[in-house]
């Protein structure tokens, strides 16, 4: 957990970490009398002066009087050192030293905060000849090279800044090119000699300038290379508490907020708990405007609108009101002879595909800034063409039928290329705009390379893949699985993740979807008439929605907005989620309520 990477962290590359401030500077200067090492007579040298054996790293606890107290667990060591150095950072040095003194620890190898106080105050030859007595507590001999460029570049930045050319121009040749390392670095700082000013200089070295802040970073990316033991990493103990809070959020199985994570905001006195009426499981709106079964809903990219398709041969397009965040002023979209069963948002949400069922050899281009059709594609009777998927750059797109159609076409829906003889169930354009994921009647989803005409299998299932979708990141698959339920995928590994349990999955096409803050959360409809919604990372669902008269056909989670989910049914209407109010913890009976899962 201390972060450190002595064998292959860059100089020039190596994250800094926070920096500890000017506090700690000071802090340094005043440990560097604070534990200067054992000494005749103090109580961690032995009888004759000799040092304690365990000088070298942190010395064991010993009273106040000289007499020996009792002995430290190596815990216990951690826990005082790590107290310690918060305690420096926030400037509280007299306090920190006390609490050295009296636990019997150090807060850090006397080299070490030699070391410090060398680098926070720019003596660089002093900082130098420090590397020598740190040498032998180095776990990586190489890193006693790098930690030398990474002070000598500071020195050699400074010179520039102050305007000694001659004495920077030494160090460049004299010091930093002799050690043969990261000579791409060298050259790039042989560049900064040309810089007119300090301004120029700041920023073509992306630089905070002679000074406090930048040696602290320098001094950060020294850290890395020295053993705990020898010198603590910055800011420790606030790093350690943060992982915490960060473990706690992911561990919850009801956390979703889209708040960054932030230790300023977290109380370190009790563990985050989150409520699961915190997740969208109550309807706050029920759509009934179609009037017949509604087979898809989709929210678009940016979360302001949702598309629904139903068997009526209409699509509804609605406003999500930023506020209240309820839906209203529907626009219908008709003529889709054969219903639609398939949605698909262009990236810029300008354009929206509509696909019908099995036997629609037709497909549907709306522009939604218009309203008016821009393509109805219809390339042959024998045609089904059952889904669609955009590519990135919003300029073509993929579509194609259980009938062995699977084209990519052009904004006028003019096919660029096909795949003759592939049975297509779903497909899904891949983020680096050259690769299209498709399931066929083969129970397998493969990937296909419209560029090299080449393709390979990415999945196989022992039963019909229904429908996917992939996440965001593009890392896994989502899959409806006929009479298995939904199955998630890793599609790096090329293997199975979780089963999700609860949801009742016949041979209907039933959609679900990732979800919630950073899609921690999976969503299906279900033949039961219910929602599930579950953690991504818990195979037993969290939530379990009722108020569906009839199968759910295909859910969509707001990608903007983390508590707002929708389900489409063949009952006829669209149903809005949200949290649970407060009006609605007292009335647990009502059937708009979800019944959440124990």
């Amino acid at each position: 957990m201390n972060g450190r990477d002595e064998e292959s962290a860059e100089p020039d590359e190596a994250a800094s970490s926070p920096a500890c401030g000017l506090a700690q500077g000071k802090a340094a200067r005043c440990f560097r009398d604070a534990a200067p090492g054992p000494v005749k007579g103090s109580p961690e040298a032995g009888p004759s002066g000799s040092p304690h054996p365990r000088a070298n790293g942190v010395a064991g606890p010993v009273a106040r009087d000289g007499a020996r107290a009792r002995q430290l667990s190596r815990v216990d060591e951690d826990i005082v050192r790590l107290v310690g150095q918060h305690l420096a950072g926030m400037g509280l040095s007299q306090t920190a030293e006390r609490l050295m003194q009296e636990s019997g620890c150090r807060l850090e190898h006397p080299a070490a905060t030699k070391f410090r106080a060398h680098v926070l105050d720019g003596e660089w030859d002093k900082a130098e000849g420090d590397l020598n007595e740190l040498k032998p507590m180095l776990h990586s001999s190489n890193a006693i090279v790098r930690m030398r460029f990474l002070l000598l570049e500071q020195k050699y930045l400074e010179f520039l800044e102050d305007g000694d050319l001659l004495e920077a121009l030494q160090v460049l040749r004299q010091d930093l090119t002799p050690l043969k390392y990261n000579p791409e670095r060298v050259h790039l700082l042989s560049g900064y000699l040309m810089c007119s000013n300090k301004e120029e200089l700041l920023d073509k070295a992306v630089w905070d300038g002679k000074g406090i802040a930048s040696r602290t970073k320098i001094l950060d990316k020294l850290q890395t290379y020295l053993p705990p033991s020898v010198m603590l990493p910055p800011q420790r103990l606030h790093t350690l508490l943060q992982q915490a809070v960060e473990m706690q959020q992911q561990r919850c199985r009801f956390h979703n907020s889209q708040m960054e994570v932030n230790l300023e905001k977290a109380s370190l006195l009790v563990d985050h708990v989150c409520s699961r009426k915190e997740l969208p499981c109550c309807t706050r709106q029920i759509l009934a405007e179609h009037c017949n079964e509604v087979w898809f809903c989709r929210f678009s990219n940016s979360g302001t609108r949702l598309a629904t398709g139903s068997k009526d041969s209409t699509v509804i397009i609605w406003h999500v009101d930023s506020e209240t965040h309820q839906l209203k002023q529907p626009r219908m979209l008709e003529g889709h002879t054969y219903g639609v069963s398939y949605l698909a948002w262009s990236p810029d949400d300008n354009y929206l595909i509509a696909c019908g069922p099995d036997d629609c050899s037709d497909l549907w281009l709306w522009d939604t800034q218009t309203w008016e059709l821009k393509v109805k594609m219809s390339h042959s009777h024998e045609d089904s063409l059952v889904c669609a998927s955009w590519s990135p750059d919003g300029r073509r797109f993929v579509t194609g039928g259980q009938r062995g159609q699977f084209y990519q076409c052009d904004m006028d829906g003019n096919v660029l290329d096909s795949w003759e003889g592939v049975r297509i169930q779903c497909a899904w354009y891949m983020k680096d705009g050259r690769t299209v994921l498709a399931s066929d009647t083969h129970q397998r989803i493969r990937s296909y390379n419209f560029e090299e005409l080449t393709d390979r299998n990415v999945i196989q299932e022992d039963h019909p893949i229904m429908s996917f979708a992939v996440s965001r990141d593009g890392k896994f698959a989502l899959l409806n699985v006929a009479t298995q339920g939904v199955h998630l995928w890793d599609l790096q590994q090329h293997m199975l993740v979780q089963r999700y349990q609860g949801l009742t999955q016949g041979c209907y096409t039933i959609h679900s979807c990732f979800g919630g803050s950073n899609e921690d959360f999976i969503a299906s409809g279900s033949e039961d008439s219910k929602v599930y919604v579950w953690h991504r990372k818990s195979e037993k669902p969290v939530a379990v929605l009722s108020g569906h008269a009839r199968t759910v056909n295909c859910v969509s989670w707001n990608p903007a907005v983390p508590s707002m989910l929708a389900s489409a049914s063949d009952d006829g209407t669209v149903r809005l989620w949200g949290p649970a109010l407060k009006t609605d913890e007292d009335d647990e009976s009502n059937d708009e309520i979800s019944t959440i899962a124990s």
